[in-house]
């Protein structure tokens, strides 16, 4: 097997880190996920972790930059090829149970922006995340559910209704209805009161 160069090692450690500080903080909390966790999940010292990451903060804001982003990417590609609204929506229902099902990112998400509110730490980098995240779902998912137009809705707030139904996670532990479910009702709601309007 051929070696690996300096920067695939590097890649490689930081990669383990990041999961590593997605398991330890999806279990133990914000407040218990310490940097030393972090790194001996890892099997790694804590030396290995700062020359990775600045911080705890440092390594939980990179964490979610690339859940939004897959989130994005994911639903980009499972709607690609996906034309009728019907189907767009049980498309995207099945994704937010799927989603929502894992409970780790809406747990690190809320825990990492209260304790930056609280510590006067939250800023524009970490506001535009979410709103970067939920203006480009709902733009797809306004195209995609034909609905332009025929309903007053921005694709921030489009964005924002999916993923906070899909990461608010209480629907979770409830076992009431499920984060899709809820999804599918919504987006169907909009789909057919945006309907007369587009059949004038």
């Amino acid at each position: 097997m051929a070696r690996l160069t300096r920067e695939q090692s590097q890649a490689r450690t930081r990669e383990k880190l990041l999961r590593s500080a997605r398991d330890v903080v999806a279990r133990d909390g914000y407040e218990g996920a310490s940097v030393e966790r972090i790194a001996e999940e890892a099997g790694f010292s804590k030396g290995a972790f700062y020359s990775n990451f600045s911080s705890k903060d440092d390594v939980l804001l990179q964490l979610l930059e690339g859940n939004a982003g897959h989130d994005v990417e994911e639903l980009t590609e499972l709607l690609r090829e996906v034309t009728d609204p019907d189907a767009v929506i049980e498309c995207v229902a099945q994704w937010s149970d799927t989603r929502a099902a894992e409970q780790k990112w809406g747990i690190i998400a809320i825990e990492f922006l209260r304790r930056a509110q609280r510590d006067g730490n939250l800023g524009i980098r970490q506001r535009q995340l979410f709103v970067s995240q939920w203006e480009e779902i709902g733009r797809l998912l306004l195209k995609k559910l034909s609905l332009g137009d025929g309903i007053h809705l921005s694709a921030l707030d489009m964005g924002g209704i999916v993923l906070e139904l899909t990461y608010g996670g209480i629907s979770g532990f409830l076992r009431a209805n499920t984060a899709g479910q809820m999804v599918r009702h919504v987006l169907t709601a909009f789909r057919n009161s945006a309907r007369p309007a587009l059949s004038d």
